[in-house]
C-alpha cells in the first residue's frame, strides 16, 4: 500500500486505475442502489438523459395517403454529480504494510461507508447537497397495500402491472430488512408452514416476488418496497474518484488519514415505471 508517500501533502495517493479497483469496484459491488439501477460511468461534469412525455403517434394510412406527421413530446433530465466521501484513520504501521490483505482492509471501508452513503441518497429524500432520490419524486406508480402484508401477493402483482402498462419491466424490488422480514414470514395459508415468497434458484438465500428478486437495504423505509425497472433508473459516478492521504491532522499519535471521495447522482426519466408498494401511511 505504501501509503507514506505523501502522508504529510494530502495528495492523491493511488492512480486511477488503483482506485478504481480499490474503491469503485467494491462500492458498487455493495452498494443495493448499484446493483438494482443502470450504472453510468462518466469524464465529464455532467450528462443528459432524454425523457419521452408522449411518443409520436402512428396510423393506418390507405396507399397514396399522406402520412400524418406527429411528433414526440420530449424532454431531458440533466443530472451533475455530487461528492459523496469517506474519511478513515488506520496506524502508520497499516499505512505502511504493502501486503494485498491491508489494502482490502482500508479499501473495503472506504467502499462500505460511501455506499451506505450512496443508497441513503438514492432510496431517500436528502437535502442537498446529496442529489435528489425515489423518495423525493412525486410521480412513481403508488399500489396500497393495507395495514398488514398479506395474506397473498396481490399487491406486488398489482406493481407489477403499473410498470407493464409504462412499457417498463420490473427487474428488483428493494425493501427494508424489518419489511423483508415480515414478507418472509408469510404463508401459503393459515397452518402452514410453506414460505409464500419463493426462493432464487440462482441465489437461494435470497427471496423472489412475482418472478424478481428482493433485495433488502436499510436506507429503504419500513413500510415500503420498490419496484425497480433497471432500464429506467440510471445511477451516474464520475470516474475521478481520489483517494488521499495525510499524516499531519494526527501528527502527534503517528496515525494516518485516508480520505476517498466520488462523484455520484441519479436520474429517474421515467417515473411512473417505478412503482411502490406500501402500506398504509408508509408511502415515502
Amino acid at each position: 500500500m505504501v501509503m507514506n508517500r505523501s502522508a504529510a501533502s494530502g495528495a492523491p495517493l493511488l492512480s486511477p486505475e488503483e482506485v478504481h479497483d480499490l474503491l469503485i469496484v467494491p462500492t458498487m459491488e455493495l452498494s443495493v442502489a448499484a446493483q438494482v439501477a443502470n450504472v453510468v460511468t462518466i469524464s465529464t461534469a455532467s450528462i443528459r438523459f432524454p425523457v419521452v412525455a408522449a411518443d409520436p403517434s402512428a396510423a393506418w394510412v390507405a396507399e397514396g395517403d399522406e402520412i400524418p406527421v406527429s411528433d414526440a413530446e420530449l424532454d431531458e433530465v440533466d443530472v451533475t454529480p455530487g461528492k459523496v466521501a469517506g474519511l478513515t484513520v488506520i496506524t502508520r504501521e497499516l499505512a505502511d504494510d504493502t501486503s494485498p490483505e491491508a489494502t482490502e482492509v482500508v479499501g473495503n471501508g472506504l467502499a462500505r461507508d460511501i455506499a451506505r452513503r450512496v443508497d441513503q441518497a438514492f432510496f431517500g429524500a436528502l437535502t442537498a447537497p446529496a442529489p435528489a432520490g425515489l423518495a423525493s419524486l412525486d410521480g412513481t406508480s403508488i399500489v396500497q397495500a393495507g395495514a398488514n402484508w398479506g395474506p397473498s401477493l396481490d399487491p406486488f402483482a398489482a406493481g407489477a402491472s403499473l410498470a407493464e402498462q409504462q412499457g417498463a419491466n420490473l427487474t428488483a424490488w428493494v425493501a427494508s430488512p424489518a419489511t423483508a422480514l415480515a414478507l418472509a414470514r408469510l404463508r401459503t395459508g393459515d397452518g402452514s408452514n410453506v414460505p409464500l415468497l419463493a426462493a432464487d434458484p440462482a441465489m437461494p438465500s435470497r427471496r423472489v416476488i412475482e418472478g424478481r428478486p428482493l433485495l433488502v437495504s436499510s436506507a429503504v423505509a419500513d413500510g415500503v418496497v420498490w419496484g425497480i425497472p433497471g432500464d429506467r433508473v440510471h445511477l451516474v459516478i464520475r470516474d475521478e474518484a481520489r483517494v488521499d492521504v495525510d499524516g499531519s491532522v494526527y501528527f502527534t499519535s503517528d496515525r494516518v488519514a485516508v480520505r476517498a471521495t466520488a462523484r455520484v447522482g441519479f436520474a429517474f426519466p421515467h417515473e411512473a415505471a417505478v412503482v411502490q408498494v406500501a402500506l398504509d401511511g408508509a408511502l415515502a
